[in-house]
């Protein structure tokens, strides 16, 4: 459940988390990849995280249902991570989903709140961020999903799983890391 309170002002425990981090895409380190032409390394991502409208076609399947379909994401960058993408509630088939218990804050997006598909398992496949700190507002109300439960493409190519079974990262092949989530990423 998540707080009445507005959290559009991060807590100190949050400024701490964020006050922790080395890297922020300013430079990459020298054990990162480099990317090759057509690919973007996730060491030159900022951080802060910054959103970016996307306008590639973006299919999420449980199965052979769709669960939401758009050309009108937002795709959200951070240093070391695999991308994101939000879709717009008018894209997300709303009637397959239900929220679940249990919630995280991102020390820079805010509070999450978890979504399951209606039919089946009770585990989240999902994520949205209701009432987001500043100046993550555009991503109110717009989900993203686990490529790791569902199936995720875009532009028709096949999403793979962020490392770690934590972050909803979208890799695709346009990516180069190492990326957080792999072993004896903690300390990133």
């Amino acid at each position: 459940m998540l707080p009445d309170r507005s959290m559009a002002d991060p807590t100190p425990e949050v400024l701490a988390a964020r006050a922790k981090w080395r890297w922020t895409g300013k430079e990459r380190p020298t054990w990162a990849e480099e990317p090759g032409p057509g690919q973007e390394s996730v060491w030159d991502y900022p951080r802060p995280p910054r959103m970016f409208d996307d306008d590639r076609l973006v299919v999420v399947r449980a199965g052979e249902r769709v669960v939401a379909r758009s050309t009108s994401t937002v795709r959200v960058l951070e240093t070391a991570g695999a991308p994101a993408f939000y879709i717009p509630p008018a894209d997300v088939d709303e009637e397959l989903l239900v929220e679940v218990p249990g919630s995280s804050i991102c020390e820079w997006k805010g509070p999450a709140r978890y979504w399951a598909l209606r039919q089946g398992p009770r585990e989240a496949v999902g994520w949205d961020y209701p009432d987001p700190f500043t100046p993550f507002e555009p991503l109110a109300g717009l989900r993203s999903f686990f490529p790791a439960r569902l199936d995720c493409t875009v532009d028709g190519q096949r999403v793979r799983a962020q490392p770690g079974g934590f972050y909803g990262g979208w890799v695709t092949e346009e990516i180069v890391g190492p990326i957080k989530g792999e072993p004896g990423s903690a300390g990133w």
